[in-house]
């Protein structure tokens, strides 16, 4: 059968399952073959979820630590390694963004409280609601299948895949739908790039 890296040389790199079973034992050139085989698609992921590359740079080495680390509590029973090793690196984006939201929330209140600027809440009220009813028209105005992608992408902050997993539709689908979607949201409300 061979040890992984001979199998890599020769072109036909062993199962991603194996290669996570081996580095759960500290094979460190079945993660170095795991690492090559999966780096360009949990980058990929992670670079969409967080828009600062130097960011998704970071969080993809934190995600192969991670992997490195914990790679004995993947069970293929439960999954592909893949789909395990993609859980994770949208998980550790996720958390980087909401840790960074936090953080400018803090900054925020912090710089709120200390500066005492006079707000006409009135109008900034007003304000809020006429934005939240055009985008409430906005949406009324996609057909009910971009809207519900729309929704799982936006507010559940589900990946493209984990849509048409959801939606049990062809991934080229999801991204259609969200294409034109978006499309669409921009004519509505005259959004310009």
């Amino acid at each position: 059968m061979g040890e992984p890296g001979e199998r890599a040389a020769e072109g036909t790199a062993p199962p991603l399952g194996d290669l996570l079973v081996a580095t759960a034992t500290g094979d460190r050139a079945a993660f170095g073959l795991l690492y090559d085989e999966t780096a360009p698609r949990v980058f990929g992921l992670v670079r969409r979820l967080l828009v600062d590359a130097a960011q998704a740079e970071e969080v993809t080495q934190e995600v192969y630590l991670e992997i490195w680390q914990t790679a004995a509590r993947f069970d293929r029973a439960k999954g592909d390694a893949v789909a395990w090793m993609l859980t994770l690196a949208h998980r550790r984006a996720v958390d980087r963004v909401r840790a960074a939201q936090a953080s400018r929330d803090r900054d925020l209140r912090a710089g709120v409280r200390d500066l005492a600027v006079p707000v006409d809440e009135v109008a900034e009220t007003v304000e809020v609601r006429i934005e939240h009813e055009r985008v409430t028209t906005a949406l009324a105005s996609l057909s009910d299948v971009q809207r519900e992608a729309l929704a799982l992408a936006y507010y559940d902050g589900c990946t493209q895949s984990e849509i048409a997993d959801r939606l049990h539709v062809p991934l080229g689908t999801v991204k259609t739908r969200l294409r034109d979607g978006m499309i669409r949201l921009r004519e509505v409300l005259g959004v310009t790039t």
